[in-house]
Parts: C-alpha cells; sequence; structure tokens
C-alpha cells in the first residue's frame, strides 16, 4: 500500500516571510539539518529542477536525488517530485500555505511508494517520514521566527 503522509506546523511569521525562506532553493542546507548541499541545475518559470545531497546517514552512506518543484506563489502551494527516485517508485509533495492568525500554516503532504527492491518497505518509510518532518519544521519555524525577531528589533545606535 502506498505511503501517504501530512505534517504541518504554524510558523509565527506574516506569509510571505515564509514563503520566501522556504522556497528559497540554495539557502535549503541552512534552513533544513539534513541537507549537505543543494545544486540547481536547471529553472525554467516557476519549475525548478535540483539535486539535494543529504548529510552522511548513521552508516556513513550519502544520499544524493534529483528533484522537480514547481511554485506557486498565487495559490501558496508548491508540487514537487523525484526525478532520479532511488529507492521510490515514485515520490510526490505538496506543500501549502495558510494564513492563520498569528502568522503562518505550512502542510506538507507526501504521497510516495518504496520499489520492491528497497531497503525499507512503505510503512517504514511512512514513520519515517512523520518522525523526521515535525522536526525539520520545528527547526524551519524556530529559525524563521528568529530572523522576525531580529528584523523587529530596532538596532541600537552606538554613542
Amino acid at each position: 500500500m502506498p505511503g501517504h503522509t501530512e505534517n504541518e506546523i504554524t510558523v509565527n511569521a506574516p506569509v510571505d516571510v515564509v514563503w520566501e525562506m522556504t522556497n528559497d532553493l540554495p539557502s535549503w542546507p541552512q534552513l533544513f539539518s539534513e541537507y549537505a548541499s543543494l545544486e540547481i541545475l536547471e529553472q525554467e518559470g516557476d519549475t525548478t529542477r535540483f539535486r539535494l545531497t543529504m548529510h552522511p546517514d548513521e552508516n556513513g552512506k550519502v544520499w544524493s536525488w534529483v528533484s522537480e518543484r514547481t511554485v506557486d506563489r498565487k495559490t501558496l502551494s508548491v508540487r514537487a517530485r523525484r526525478v532520479e527516485t532511488g529507492p521510490f517508485a515514485h515520490m510526490d509533495i505538496h506543500w501549502q500555505y495558510f494564513k492563520v492568525p498569528g502568522g503562518t500554516r505550512m502542510k506538507w503532504t507526501q504521497d510516495f511508494a518504496m520499489k520492491p527492491d528497497a531497503p525499507v518497505d512503505d510503512v517504514w518509510m511512512t514513520d519515517n517520514i512523520n518522525r523526521n518532518s515535525p522536526i525539520q519544521m520545528a527547526l524551519i519555524r524556530d529559525k524563521i521566527e528568529q530572523r522576525e525577531r531580529e528584523n523587529r528589533t530596532p538596532a541600537v545606535s552606538r554613542l
């Protein structure tokens, strides 16, 4: 049975700020703790093809893949898919942003299936994504909120 996950978090920042920071692909290695690098391969209109490389896992293996991501600022949504699927038969991602009292609700939905010869199955990967996404979302929230606090704090002049 294919995997499906939905994770969300509210960020105490305007939707424009959350949108800009989370869709600035070159900054992802500083925004996410799991990514070592991101290389933009091609960009056409609102669609970007890029290579993501993770930090080595507990066995020293470095995972890397190519994804394609299309942003739609008007609907505050992003659709992405793995082009190089690796152990996945497919991986489709949908990010949504909602203006809510106190900030922005960010929701990540992932639909996927593992290949029959993958080292893990759909259930394992679903549990893994549901463990990791909230961690990454909280890190991102904290970084965005920290930046917002710094931007609101007036600079102290020196005498």
